[in-house]
Order: structure tokens, then sequence, then C-alpha cells
């Protein structure tokens, strides 16, 4: 299969990752800091959406890789005292490993089967977080000490406390999972993963292994995850056990849905949007839930398959 990149997508991806470098500059403190959570949370929602979006596998049970790589990443540095470096590369590593040994196991399912399967698996990690509460405290979480705070790289030393600082590494690595998404699905595997999702039997009797890729998928979509914990984790210094909870896979379902599945963009704008909807709502009442709820179902009305899904389906059909 050859690659259909359109440089107008391309342009597409290169502008939102400037504009959202430029904002850092303009954007009141309040602010700054929430864009970097949204960003932190968005690489997360973008991982899920490569086996989701763009595989066709519905996981409940993503907030398991998220929290392996946030308690990966906060275990080492708050009990071993690792660096910040360290630790991080410690996390991505333990997070491919578990995508691909769960995914091992839960591919041999499909369909209601796999998404009950991934939220079993997905229960037991919470729950680990909560049976070893001597190393983990539960739901009281770690906050993780001054040496996981900073690190030296190539003679410049980097303090995770300056507001900037976390910025420019969260968009750096955003940066980064958008031009390894952007290029997996402009690719033959990314091709192949589209074709599992339409029709997995007319697939595999072309003579491709579905089961292969459907686990390419999987720990590429599960990396990308802890990866985000990870960053979580060192970029703001605490660990606790509600990451681990069913609502953080049903929320990276949801950017999903919401800025369109199957899109590179769609979890970013999802993010952004839900984040803001929640947050703007609260500020006018306590029942922001039920008004972000009327609110998704307005847009699930109008926009079916998410914004940019939409939008790529009635206007500008090269959005990837």
């Amino acid at each position: 299969m050859k690659s259909s990149a359109n440089p107008k997508a391309f342009w597409l991806h290169v502008g939102v990752v400037v504009l959202l470098f430029l904002l850092q500059f303009v954007l009141p403190e309040y602010h700054h800091l929430t864009a970097t959570r949204i960003m932190v949370l968005a690489i997360f929602a973008m991982g899920y959406n490569v086996l989701f979006g763009y595989t066709g596998l519905l996981s409940l049970g993503h907030a398991m890789f998220f929290a392996t790589g946030l308690y990966t990443a906060g275990l080492t540095a708050y009990h071993l005292e690792w660096g910040v470096i360290s630790s991080f590369i410690a996390a991505v590593s333990v997070g491919a490993a578990v995508s691909m040994i769960i995914g091992a196991v839960a591919l041999r399912t499909s369909g209601v089967a796999f998404m009950i399967v991934t939220m079993m698996f997905a229960q037991v990690a919470y729950l680990s977080t909560l049976y070893f509460t001597t190393y983990t405290r539960g739901d009281e979480g770690l906050v993780l000490p001054e040496s996981a705070r900073s690190f030296s790289v190539i003679g410049f030393d980097v303090n995770l406390v300056d507001p900037v600082v976390r910025y420019s590494i969260t968009l750096g690595f955003l940066a980064l999972t958008l031009f390894i998404i952007y290029r997996l699905v402009q690719s033959p595997t990314g091709r192949a993963l589209v074709a599992i999702r339409e029709n997995e039997s007319r697939t595999r009797m072309l003579g491709y292994n579905t089961f292969a890729i459907k686990l390419k998928a999987l720990t590429i979509s599960g990396t990308l995850s802890a990866m985000s914990g990870a960053l979580y984790a060192l970029l703001f210094a605490y660990v606790g056990s509600s990451f681990a909870t069913i609502q953080y896979s049903i929320d990276a379902l949801l950017f999903t849905l919401l800025g369109g599945a199957g899109t590179v963009l769609g979890p970013l704008l999802g993010s952004f949007m839900m984040f803001y909807l929640i947050d703007i709502a609260s500020d006018y009442t306590t029942a922001y839930l039920l008004v972000a709820g009327i609110v998704l179902i307005i847009l699930v009305m109008y926009f079916p398959k998410g914004l940019l899904g939409t939008l790529r389906e009635k206007y500008f059909p090269w959005i990837p």
C-alpha cells in the first residue's frame, strides 16, 4: 500500500504545534498550567486513538497503561531515588512490556469480550495500587521528592518546577507523539489497521497477520499512554490511585469521540474542549456535569463522528 500523505495535512499538524508554542507567551498563569495538563492527557488520548480510532478495538482498560507509566516513574523516583531521565525511561520501557503482554492475552478475544477483558485487567491494576499501600499509599498518593524535580542534560540544569519548562517539555513530547502517529497512519501498517477496523476477516483473507498487527497497535497505544503517565508523575510530582480508575479510561474515550476517532488531531481537540467545557460550566453552576452532558449530546447529534471526523467527511477529506 502506498502512502497518501498530503502536504496540507502535514502543514496543518506543524501549524498546530507552532500555535501551541506561541500560546505559552500570552496565556495567563492559570491557563498556562491548565494547557500543560491538557497536553499531557491529550498524549494519553492520542495513544488510545491508535487502538480505538484506527484499529477499531474498544478498550476500557487504558487507565492501566497510564498508571503503569505513572507508578513506574513515581515509585522509582520516590523509593529508589532514581533521576528523572532514568525513571522516565524505565516507565516507558515497562509500559511497552506490559502493553505487549496484556495485548498477547486480551487480543485472543474480540468485540465485547475484549472490552471486558481489558476492563478486568485495569481493575486488577487499580486494586493493586490500593493493596500495596506500603509503597503506593493508595488514594493518598505520593508526592515526589525534590531530587525528582530537576535534572541535568548535556550540561544544562532543567528545573521541572518552572512552568515554562514543564510546558515546553510537554509540548515537545506532544509534537513527538503527533509525528509518530501521523507517520504510522500514513504507512502501510496504518492502512492495515484501518482495513482491520473496517473488515478484519477480509484483511486476514488477503494474507495479513491481523493478530500481529493488532498487537503492534496495542503496544504502540499502551506505550504512548504509559509515556503520558510518566510525564504526569514527573512534571507534577504526584502519583495516586485515582489515576488508575476506570474513569481515566472513559476520559480517553470521551476525548477521542468528541474530537473525532480515527483522526490524528481529534483527541487533542477533544481534550481541550472537554476540559474547558467542564471548567467554564463549573464557574456558573454546581451541576456542571449536567451542562457538560447536554452539550455533549448536542455535539453528538450534529457531529456524529466527532468534530474533526465530521469536518473530514463533509469538507476536508485530506485530514488524516
